[in-house]
């Protein structure tokens, strides 16, 4: 399943979809499988409308088309199907992507309401700030489950299922163990044997929405927080005055005291936060509160001079502390200061350096 950015908009398009006897419903796609270079990786998914438009979509090129002309005949058959692209089968559409790549996507069809309870079950999730994770029985034997795949959904006190074998539900539950245990981003489909069968299981980490904290009233704060919102983010921007409101922005406005933060808002391991006051004691009052915080990054916005200033006041957290916050990409105007910041702050969620991909030899989609 998408990463949580990209699932509340395929959830809202799911959730409106007309369900029920002699209604279109849709398709869901999702990548199971990829081998080499491709435009995206397993758990990518991708919602496809009976009239062919999509929601969340893969790709631009030739594979997205012919997946879209594969899921309208899913919905019209309501079979869920299984289809390659590489050098065994569909080769001629995979060469016009000009990727080199191979992969494989799982398509079913959405026609009950009952199909979207393990979405609603991943929104219950991101909804809680609860991280697990989603095996997904979609093959035995090489052959598509029909008529629906199976899925089992963990995470710190919610659990779904719709297998109903007890056994066959706790053998299933034992490949979710190494990808709850995790904290990054891991979806890859394992071979599952058992009772003489052979089973193809997608397993994926499941994150709450990546959430920001910006402490900060100047032009840079709020160029920061549009494009936090643009990115698909959970914003907030916090001051310190009085009579700030929720605007239609989609940015959340609180006024909150460094010790307030902790109470007001959820600063989990999912969440970022980024002080720029523009006042030097002001910024250590929320730093040294934010730091008793498990957030994933923590930055402060400053000269080289004010930041070591900062650092020195907090000798004991130098690998924590990001000071100055952002890349080093020249900035200068409100909206570059975000643009680096921002850049720094998914670079270091996704365990990597930030510097140019042509100087990396890492795959792109690991």
């Amino acid at each position: 399943m998408n990463v949580a950015q990209e699932f509340d908009s395929l959830y809202r398009a799911a959730r409106a979809l007309p369900l029920g006897p002699g209604r279109e419903g849709a398709a869901l796609v999702t990548i199971t499988q990829t081998r080499g270079s491709t435009f995206r990786r397993a758990g990518a998914s991708m919602l496809v409308l009976r009239d062919g438009r999509m929601v969340c979509e893969l790709s631009g090129g030739c594979p997205q088309r012919d997946i879209a002309l594969r899921a309208q005949r899913v919905i019209d058959r309501d079979q869920p199907a299984l289809v390659e692209y590489g050098r065994h089968a569909n080769l001629d559409v995979m060469l016009e992507t000009g990727c080199g790549g191979e992969l494989e996507v799982l398509i079913e069809p959405l026609r009950e309401p009952r199909d979207l309870a393990f979405l609603e079950t991943i929104a219950h999730m991101h909804a809680q700030r609860v991280a697990g994770a989603m095996a997904t029985v979609y093959a035995m034997d090489g052959q598509v489950l029909d008529p629906r795949p199976l899925r089992l959904l963990q995470g710190d006190g919610i659990h779904w299922s719709n297998i109903e074998d007890p056994i066959f539900r706790d053998r299933i539950a034992t490949e979710l163990l190494p990808i709850r245990a995790t904290s990054a981003n891991t979806a890859a489909t394992r071979h599952v044997a058992t009772s003489g069968k052979r089973y193809d299981v997608l397993v994926e980490s499941q994150h709450p929405l990546h959430a920001l904290v910006i402490v900060g009233d100047g032009a840079s704060a709020r160029s920061l927080a549009e494009l936090s919102v643009r990115l698909g983010w959970q914003t907030t921007l916090v001051d310190y005055t009085d009579g700030l409101v929720d605007g239609a922005d989609g940015i959340r406005h609180i006024n909150a005291s460094p010790r307030a933060l902790a109470v007001q808002l959820p600063l989990d391991g999912a969440t970022s936060a980024v002080v720029m006051t523009h006042r030097l004691e002001r910024d250590l009052a929320y730093l040294e509160a934010l730091l008793e915080t498990p957030v994933g990054y923590l930055g402060v916005i400053g000269s080289r001079q004010r930041t070591a200033r900062v650092r020195e006041a907090f000798p004991q957290t130098q690998a924590r502390l990001h000071a100055p916050a952002g890349l080093d990409v020249g900035s200068e105007t409100p909206h570059e200061i975000a643009l680096a910041v921002a850049a720094e702050i998914l670079a270091v969620r996704n365990g990597r350096d930030g510097g140019p991909l042509s100087h990396s030899q890492t795959p792109i989609h690991p």
